[in-house]
């Protein structure tokens, strides 16, 4: 089955676009990458620290099976609700450094919207290297949780 979420990587280049459609209306696609309680439930991490303005910082942790603890953290830029968040991202015990990530966020039909990632890395080289890992496995699959989640809290809400 060919994964939802699309990861496009062109040669020599150190960038990346990531386009993924939701089966969920554009305001529910944006919650989920700024409401705490969400964020944690479709990332499988914990968060320290969420604060989705501009100039807003954020820190996540997560456990490895092992035990070990991972932090991630970065800094919002841009924050236009519901349609746009410019932010850095950068992994603590990973060589790679920070990256720039653009998220467009689009609505397509009252239930359906489209989210558009544009992650700049500092060189070709570590673009190169965060492929190698199963980054566009990874990524799909946290989409698919980010779409159960959302319609199982939706669901839920309509129910109560």
């Amino acid at each position: 089955m060919e994964p939802k979420t699309k990861v496009h990587a062109e040669n020599g280049k150190q960038e990346l676009v990531i386009t993924r459609e939701f089966e969920l209306p554009l305001e529910l696609l944006f919650k989920a990458h700024v409401e705490p309680d969400l964020v944690e439930q479709w990332m499988g991490t914990k968060v320290l620290k969420l604060e989705p303005k501009k100039h807003g910082s954020w820190q996540f942790e997560t456990t490895d099976p092992k035990g070990n603890k991972h932090g991630f953290n970065g800094v919002f830029h841009e924050f236009v609700t519901n349609r746009k968040i410019t932010r850095t991202f950068e992994m603590e015990s990973a060589p790679f450094g920070a990256q720039l990530e653009f998220l467009e966020f689009e609505r397509l039909t009252d239930h359906t919207s489209k989210l558009t990632m544009h992650v700049v890395y500092r060189s070709v080289g570590i673009r190169d290297q965060v492929l190698q890992l199963p980054f566009a496995k990874g990524i799909n699959m946290a989409h698919n949780r980010l779409q159960e989640t959302v319609k199982n809290a939706l669901y839920h809400d309509k129910a109560q």
